[in-house]
C-alpha cells in the first residue's frame, strides 16, 4: 500500500497529468486520432494554466487550514505534545548530519517554543523515513539533535523511528503514549494537513487537541487569476491536490470516518 500510493503520487500530481496528456496527444494524432489528440492537448493546456497561473491551488489549501482554527491563546498546562515528522531534509541530514529544515519547519519551531514554555511536557516525535528507498533518517532520529541543539534534555523526547505515512504516525503513535501513559496531547502538524491527521487519530482512540502551524496562505484569498508567481502556484497546487487524495483515500479505504473531518 505505500509504494502504491508513492507510485501513483508520482503519476497523478498535476504536472505529470499535464505530461502524460501532451504524450497521449502525440500518440493519439500519429495514430490518426485527431478529434482525441486535440482533446488532449487542450486538456494539458487546461491544466498547465489553472496550475501555474490561478490561485487555484492556494484558494484549496485555505480552504483546508481553515477547517481546525488555531486555538487564540496557550493551553494553562501541558503534559505532551505530538509532531508529526515532515520538516527535515533527510536525505541531507542522513548525508551531512545537522538539521537541515523544509518548508514545514515550523511543526519543530512550534514545539520547541512549546517546549521551552512547559518544561515538563514530553514531546513524541512521529516520523521514520518516508522516500521509497528507507536509505534514510527519518524525522524522530533527526529531531532528536535539533532538540537537543536548544537545551531540551532527552529524556524529554519519545522518537517513534518507524511511522511512513500518517496512518502509521496515527498507528504507531497509540503504542508508544499508551507505553508511556500519556494522554490529551497537542497534535502539531501544518494547517492544511490537520483534517487528515485529526481524522486518523480519531480512528485510533487517540484524543488530542489541533494545535496547526505551517500556514501556506493569508487565508484571505480570491479565485482568481495570477500571472506573477507561477512556480509558487504550482507548488501550492500541488500540496491541495495531494492533501485532498489523501483525505479521499483514506475515506475510501475506511482509515477515517468522514471525507473532511472537522472540529
Amino acid at each position: 500500500m505505500f509504494v502504491l500510493s508513492k507510485l501513483f503520487w508520482m503519476l497523478a500530481q498535476p504536472l505529470s497529468l499535464a505530461c502524460f496528456a501532451i504524450l497521449a496527444a502525440v500518440l493519439a494524432q500519429f495514430f490518426c486520432l485527431r478529434r482525441t489528440g486535440q482533446a488532449l492537448s487542450l486538456a494539458a493546456g487546461v491544466i498547465l494554466f489553472v496550475v501555474l497561473f490561478s490561485t487555484a491551488g492556494s484558494y484549496a489549501l485555505q480552504g483546508l487550514e481553515a477547517r481546525f482554527p488555531r486555538p487564540q491563546a496557550d493551553p494553562d498546562t501541558l503534559s505532551c505534545m505530538i509532531v508529526l515528522g515532515g520538516a527535515f531534509e533527510t536525505e541531507v541530514t542522513t548525508s551531512r548530519g545537522g538539521i537541515d529544515l523544509n518548508q514545514a519547519a515550523d511543526r519543530f519551531v512550534e514545539a520547541l517554543r512549546l517546549a521551552m514554555a512547559y518544561p515538563q511536557a514530553k514531546i513524541l516525535v512521529s516520523g521514520g523515513d518516508g522516500s521509497l528507498s528507507g536509505a534514510y533518517e527519518g524525522d524522530a532520529a533527526a529531531s532528536l539533535r535539533f532538540f537537543s541543539a536548544f537545551g531540551i534534555p532527552a529524556d524529554r523526547l519519545i522518537a517513534e523511528r518507524d511511522s511512513r505515512t500518517t496512518f502509521e504516525n496515527a498507528a504507531f503513535s497509540r503504542n508508544v503514549l499508551e507505553a508511556n501513559g500519556l494522554s490529551d496531547c497537542l497534535l502539531i502538524t501544518s494547517a492544511f494537513h490537520m483534517p487528515r491527521s485529526v481524522g486518523l487519530f480519531r480512528k485510533a482512540g487517540i484524543a488530542v487537541t489541533p494545535w496547526p502551524v505551517d500556514y501556506r496562505t493569508s487565508g484571505k484569498l480570491d479565485l482568481t487569476l495570477d500571472f506573477t508567481q507561477p512556480t509558487l502556484n504550482t507548488q501550492q497546487t500541488s500540496t491541495a491536490v495531494r492533501e485532498w487524495i489523501g483525505l479521499a483515500a483514506y475515506y475510501m479505504a475506511g482509515r477515517i470516518d468522514t471525507l473532511y473531518p472537522a472540529p
